[in-house]
């Protein structure tokens, strides 16, 4: 059964045009909250990474097409002419290559808004250089901050560059031009490169170096796990617990929950004490199991959890409370985010395999049937045969 769409997006429509990462994952956001993102795949099947039940494909339309061929170029222009956004992740010039760059996309829509989701951006000396996620954050000091002292940095998976630097900033990019251009009637080319909006997340480590309050050394820091207030620690069943008490009421919170006495403690931000202070608070959490920390703690001010696993983290209690996960395909994945009072998003549909709604979104375009058939028997279209019902 098909949800209809609530979310705030309902009326925008966005193609996307397949990739990995940051863009499928900027197309999910909009596809969540309700938007129609009709995913132009290609003919193969896609990308062999993509796993076939994709969170990042969920709630959208899929269409493959030839994008080799002048007859595909002539599909992807026609959807372009009434749609509202598209997300493409090519290297710079590919695009305008194939036929499909901006300037072509804003002449046949001029209220569209094209969204160019890149590592390097459009410009620079890197622009046409492969990259992925933690090269990107490696030029934007985000990367060298990570890690333990005197070890080499720490990858943060790939959450910091394509989703939060990427992903993100393409999305919030394309909002705000699709808003501006209701008003103005004129649409534009959205450039959002991994390297900016990491940098854009920098700025508060940038803040605090200027007011010398930050090193560039790992592991001397508030944030980075120097301060024992602000670290996690092993337990005797060899998980983990995070302490965030950074504030000095939730810090005193603490020290009274782990009946450690502040005086003979020291004070917080000593931070010449911190080596001797870390040792013991480790020395005190490994006493106990993470759960009986977690039972201890639950509930009060010293900010303090469980460290859980991605599996674990679906069956904790705060997240059960609040459906923070939905079952999909039999499988667990996130909910929407974020929440709105009066136009939810919702989980419609899973991952569609790639060409599931060809047949549907070419019957959308008014192209006849023989037409149709056509472009399927030769192979410019891959999709559900035009006899067959196409459904969401």
């Amino acid at each position: 059964m098909t949800i209809a769409a609530t979310g705030p997006l309902s009326a925008i429509r966005i193609i996307e045009i397949a990739g990995l990462g940051p863009g499928p994952f900027c197309g999910q956001l909009f596809a969540d909250l309700g938007a129609d993102v009709i995913c132009v795949e290609r003919t193969d099947g896609g990308s062999p990474l993509r796993p076939p039940i994709s969170v990042e494909q969920r709630n959208k339309r899929s269409i493959a097409i030839n994008l080799k061929s002048p007859e595909g170029v002539a599909l992807l222009l026609s959807l372009v002419q009434s749609a509202d956004g598209l997300i493409e992740g090519f290297r710079p010039g590919v695009a305008e290559r194939l036929g499909v760059g901006p300037d072509v996309c804003l002449g046949l829509n001029p209220k569209l808004v094209y969204g160019r989701m890149t590592g390097w951006g459009q410009t620079g000396p890197l622009a046409h250089c492969a990259g992925h996620d933690i090269n990107y954050i490696g030029l934007t000091g985000a990367l060298q901050a990570m890690g333990q002292r005197g070890m080499p940095p720490l990858p943060p998976l790939n959450l910091v560059g394509d989703y939060g630097g990427g992903a993100l900033f393409l999305a919030f990019g394309m909002v705000c031009a699709l808003l501006e251009a209701k008003k103005s009637g004129m649409g534009q080319v959205v450039d959002a490169a991994i390297i900016d909006g990491t940098n854009a997340l920098m700025g508060i480590i940038q803040t605090l170096h200027h007011a010398n309050r930050w090193s560039t050394e790992r592991e001397t820091n508030f944030l980075d796990g120097a301060a024992p207030f602000y670290r996690t620690y092993e337990t005797s069943d060899n998980k983990f617990i995070a302490v965030g008490a950074i504030e000095p009421v939730f810090f005193a919170a603490l020290l009274e929950g782990l009946v450690v006495d502040a005086n003979a403690f020291g004070p917080q931000w000593d931070t010449d004490a911190w080596s001797r202070q870390s040792a013991l608070l480790a020395e005190i959490f490994r006493m106990k199991s993470r759960e009986a920390w977690a039972s201890m703690f639950e509930g009060s001010d010293a900010c303090v959890t469980p460290v859980l696993d991605y599996r674990e983290a679906t069956q904790h209690s705060h997240q059960i409370a609040r459906d923070g996960f939905v079952t999909v395909a039999d499988m667990e994945q996130p909910a929407p985010a974020p929440r709105f009072s009066r136009t939810p998003g919702a989980v419609r549909w899973g991952a569609p395999q790639a060409g599931t709604h060809s047949v549907q979104i070419l019957n959308e375009l008014s192209i006849p049937n023989a037409e149709i058939e056509s472009l399927l028997s030769s192979g410019v279209v891959v999709g559900v045969p035009v006899k067959q019902t196409s459904e969401r």
